[in-house]
């Protein structure tokens, strides 16, 4: 019974995440990718059909395959990351109404997650490509 009600909120969690990860694809400052790769790891913990459905998407599956196999994050996926998370924290930083507990909360969250994203391989070992 305990089993059942795990694996059953494991499915909702990725479903969520599913929605989310389609919301980024129509809104411009939603992310995409980290959602759908929360959700194929829900997936991976409840559904197996789901779980390789979205590891062979055509769009996607590439990025969750080569994050669960190596922990890759492309590139241009860094990039881009990086200088969303400096656009968004700047405007916090440059304006005088914010709280300065906030300001260093906001600006030790964005240093943490641009040290963790690159950090990461960019590209897959040699031997598997």
């Amino acid at each position: 019974m305990r089993q059942t009600l795990i694996r059953a909120l494991y499915l909702t969690a990725g479903i969520f995440f599913v929605l989310l990860g389609l919301i980024g694809v129509i809104l411009p400052l939603v992310p995409t990718t980290p959602f759908l790769l929360v959700a194929a790891f829900c997936f991976s913990r409840s559904s197996e059909q789901l779980h390789q459905y979205l590891l062979n998407h055509p769009w996607f599956g590439h990025f969750i395959r080569d994050w669960e196999e190596h922990s890759v994050i492309p590139l241009k996926a860094k990039i881009i990351g990086t200088s969303m998370m400096l656009l968004m924290v700047s405007y916090p930083l440059i304006f005088k109404s914010f709280h300065p507990g906030l300001k260093t909360f906001a600006a030790a969250t964005v240093i943490f997650a641009v040290w963790f994203v690159w950090s990461r391989p960019s590209e897959r070992p040699l031997s598997d490509k």
